[in-house]
């Protein structure tokens, strides 16, 4: 019997939920000495790209860059608009919700989490029932995570707006994107959001350290009312710079920059409805395979409902330990690596064996999602995994439009 070759030699594909695929043309533009930071083209470039991001954000309210990642955004946004003691409402559905909370707590917040497990998105009627028992508006504001990147669901922010609508209620509508910018639909202005923060590293395809908060009227004024917010979080000088270190409270991120104005660039030429689009269809070629497999054997997506399911990434469920031996084995045979199940279990545990995830959100074309799906099939093979038969047709037929 012949020896079977190792397979991974060649570029290896990250297929996690972040940080994501980096295009030649972002690696490219962030291959470059440091320039001037006083002077010159970086100073130039900050106004169309602030711009580039409303755009993408769908609003016509301001925006502010931090250097740092999606939990930098998290404490960003909740500084402006938090007070010690304010109550903030956390409906969450995964480790995300659960995480933006605790920064909350963090900051001395008086944090209620509506938990709504892992395999369903947030429940508006019950929501709206807790809001119409807060008479005296003590909630000050309710942290939606739109895409959990844990448990891949997707929530309705809109519909969280229209509860707050009809209870009269005044509490800032807070939104987190990290995984869903630029890859599932968001209408910042349209939905009613007061403030939304993201991150570089996912759908904006460049690597982790910048993040961003939106924010609306509403939520200057309640910034406005605070008696104090910390020089670095402060949202104020960054969104209005009189000086181009006030963007960033100090030194630049200037390769971050090059990096996210070419970025920016390959988002324009495609057009963000292009974009959303690309992810719809690569994420139900996706779940097309991964529903062909669970016909027979343990594979399952963990949201049942493809309604509810987001474009940018899919979590899903194997018995344990096998999702662990999957993952090990594309990694180690044919150079693909798969997302750990963040969340879904106690880190180390039995059962954290048993999940993973697959990132399709950014960089992404149909051949590289076709590449993920036939290693995925390669490695069950392997391993003698039990499973339907057809996954790969199913893909095929969604990607060629049949």
């Amino acid at each position: 019997m012949s020896h079977h070759p190792n397979l991974s030699q060649g570029r290896g594909y990250l297929a996690i939920p972040g940080p994501s695929v980096m295009p030649e043309a972002v690696l490219n533009a962030m291959h470059r000495p440091a320039p001037n930071i006083y002077a010159g083209e970086l100073i130039d470039m900050m106004p169309p790209l602030m711009q580039d991001l409303r755009r993408i954000a769908k609003t016509d309210h301001q925006l502010a860059m931090y250097i740092g990642n999606g939990h930098a955004a998290w404490e960003a946004a909740l500084s402006n608009v938090i007070a010690p003691g304010d109550k903030v409402l956390v409906p969450a559905t995964g480790r995300f919700g659960i995480g933006w909370g605790d920064t909350a707590t963090g900051l001395g917040a008086d944090v209620e989490v509506m938990d709504f497990g892992l395999q369903s998105a947030l429940d508006i009627d019950r929501i709206a029932q807790r809001l119409r028992a807060d008479t005296a508006h003590e909630i000050k504001a309710i942290l939606v995570v739109h895409v959990d990147t844990s448990t891949s669901v997707v929530n309705d922010v809109a519909g969280v707006r229209a509860i707050l609508d009809a209870a009269g209620h005044p509490a800032l509508l807070m939104v987190d994107c990290i995984a869903s910018f630029a890859c599932d639909r968001f209408e910042m202005d349209h939905w009613g959001v007061d403030v939304m923060v993201t991150a570089c590293q996912k759908g904006l395809m460049v690597p982790p350290g910048v993040s961003f908060v939106f924010f609306n009227d509403r939520a200057s004024a309640v910034r406005a009312a605070l008696p104090r917010v910390s020089r670095f979080w402060d949202w104020t000088p960054r969104a209005n710079p009189a000086e181009f270190f006030q963007y960033h409270c100090g030194t630049a991120p200037t390769h971050h920059i090059y990096g996210l104005r070419a970025a920016l660039d390959m988002i324009n030429a495609e057009g963000i409805e292009n974009v959303w689009s690309r992810h719809a269809t690569l994420a139900r070629a996706v779940w097309a395979a991964c529903e062909m497999w669970g016909t027979q054997g343990s594979l399952a997506l963990n949201i049942a409902d493809p309604a509810l399911r987001s474009h940018a990434v899919t979590a899903l469920r194997l018995d344990a330990p096998q999702a662990t031996q999957l993952r090990d084995w594309v990694q180690e045979n044919i150079g693909l690596t798969l997302g750990i199940g963040l969340g879904m279990a106690p880190v180390g545990s039995a059962a954290s064996h048993g999940f993973f995830r697959v990132g399709h959100m950014g960089h992404v074309n149909g051949q590289m999602i076709m590449g993920v799906l036939g290693g995925m099939e390669a490695g069950m093979a392997a391993l003698g995994i039990k499973r339907g038969a057809g996954a790969l047709d199913a893909a095929a037929k969604v990607i060629g439009g049949g």
